[in-house]
């Protein structure tokens, strides 16, 4: 009989797909890129700061030509007064109009810009009462079309005279050529050292990044068969992570293919005994002409493909468990409490067919977990049926969950029991202990190892409390499951 439970089911939370997709980029590219990128955001950067810096240079030796022009007019004026009728000396006006390239202009105005003496469309200066006097200041402007550089000196008011306003204006001419050498000078080399800097970093990056495509051409070839680890002589530092982390690589596949030619050839050998026995019932079948003992023949020639049907099965699910563990993100949400009822519930019939009592005991609480839900199905079916495989007739299984002190799965029986000797080797492929007499392929124990390493659960195997039979105990992490509201941290 069944012993029902009365805790109600929980839905299987919706899965969780990631289908992030990475642009493909040349690594050589991209260190170009940021080495040739600064190069090129500051070269007109510095032809900026060239042309600014030439024209100061420019302004240095001909400011100093205004100053002059500047101070012999202020002389002449505090020696011999303010000129009243607008004339100068003409050794005075010929060294201030004195100059090969630009035009001079020179002006000397009375307190409320009349003009004293020279040109009158000199541009006025903005403030006609400094706070002080005596100073030689420079500004620029624009004066009859053209670019000017002026000095001028405001003189303060004296005995017999009001103060005035003495300037001097140049054109840039001078100043202009001077400018452009000097650009010329600093950036043409320039157009010659950038082109000359870009091949070099490409020289350098090629030289550089010579060992990966040095490693790329080992590895290619290499046999097929080939798994040794690669060398890592003559590497250079940075390549040494990768070699290691290929070797590594290289040595899991090594072990995974070695694993895998052993199930190979253990599968082989397990699956050609029911198949020679299959051949030899149907031969002895076919020679028979008795009804009664052809039908003993189909009868075992059923029950040994029903046999060889399971063992395939077995080992399928082995296959697709071993797979499991490259695809982590094929992992969701499961309700392990629903799945669990679920697949307990389809294994009743087999109970009752042997007579077992079989009992189910919800843990009363959400249990949501990530996993495969195929494989977590697979593996409690494998945990309920070797139970109940191993089982006598009248004796009782129970399937119970519990969430303290951690999430655990148990199936126990009042079986045959395992000795304590055998009870790490259960889980080996094809293994089976002495002194049993039912049929099995050795390969239910080893299956839910599979799964449940992969789900990261540890399997613990006891007798059962009462003495008689077995207890196989499930302990899920449950800092990895996720609660209602989400995953936890």
């Amino acid at each position: 009989m069944t012993r029902p439970s009365d805790a109600p089911l929980k839905p299987a939370a919706a899965p969780v797909t990631d289908s992030h997709l990475a642009a493909p980029h040349s690594l050589f590219g991209e260190i170009l890129d940021w080495m040739l990128a600064p190069i090129l955001f500051l070269w007109p950067l510095s032809i900026v700061v060239t042309n600014h810096v030439a024209s100061q240079i420019a302004d240095l030796p001909y400011d100093g030509q205004l100053a002059t022009r500047v101070a012999a007019l202020v002389r002449h004026v505090e020696v011999h007064g303010a000129p009243a009728d607008g004339g100068l000396p003409r050794s005075l006006y010929d060294m201030l109009r004195a100059d090969e390239h630009d035009t001079i202009y020179f002006q000397v105005a009375g307190p409320r810009g009349e003009l004293l003496a020279g040109d009158s469309d000199l541009p006025a200066v903005a403030d006609q009462q400094p706070a002080a006097t005596n100073t030689l200041r420079y500004r620029d402007a624009a004066f009859n079309g053209e670019e000017v550089r002026i000095a001028y000196q405001f003189l303060p008011a004296v005995a017999g005279r009001s103060a005035l306003l003495v300037q001097v204006a140049e054109t840039r001419i001078k100043r202009k050529q001077i400018a452009s050498r000097v650009i010329t000078g600093v950036l043409l080399p320039q157009f010659a050292i950038i082109p000359l800097a870009v091949i070099l970093v490409w020289l350098g990056l090629t030289r550089g990044l010579a060992p990966l495509n040095k490693l790329q051409l080992r590895i290619r070839q290499r046999r097929p068969d080939d798994l040794s680890p690669i060398g890592m002589r003559n590497a250079p530092d940075e390549v040494r992570p990768v070699i290691a982390a290929l070797n590594d690589m290289m040595a899991r596949l090594a072990d995974n293919l070695e694993a895998q030619q052993r199930f190979i050839d253990a599968a082989a050998h397990q699956l050609k005994t029911p198949l020679t026995g299959l051949k030899t019932q149907v031969e002895l079948a076919l020679r028979e002409t008795d009804q009664n003992h052809l039908r003993g023949y189909l009868q075992r020639i059923a029950a040994s493909v029903d046999r060889a049907a399971h063992l395939t099965s077995q080992l399928l699910q082995l296959a697709r468990a071993e797979a499991s563990h490259d695809k982590p993100r094929a992992m969701e949400p499961v309700d392990l409490e629903a799945l669990t009822r679920e697949v307990a519930a389809n294994c009743v019939p087999r109970a009752l067919a042997r007579q077992i009592d079989f009992g189910f005991e919800a843990a009363g609480s959400a249990m949501i977990i990530f996993g495969v839900p195929l494989l977590l199905r697979e593996m409690i079916d494998n945990l309920i049926d070797n139970a109940i495989k191993y089982t006598p007739a009248g004796g009782r299984v129970t399937v119970r969950l519990r969430t303290s002190p951690a999430w655990l799965l148990e199936v126990e029986d009042t079986g045959i029991g395992i000795a304590e000797a055998d009870r790490l080797r259960v889980f080996e492929r094809f293994y089976r202990a002495l002194g049993t007499d039912v049929d099995g392929s050795g390969l239910g124990l080893a299956i839910v190892r599979e799964i449940a390493d992969l789900h990261r659960a540890r399997i613990e195997v006891a007798a059962n409390p009462p003495g008689c039979g077995t207890l196989i105990r499930l302990i899920f992490d449950n800092t990895k499951s996720i609660n209602r509201d989400g995953p936890l941290p």
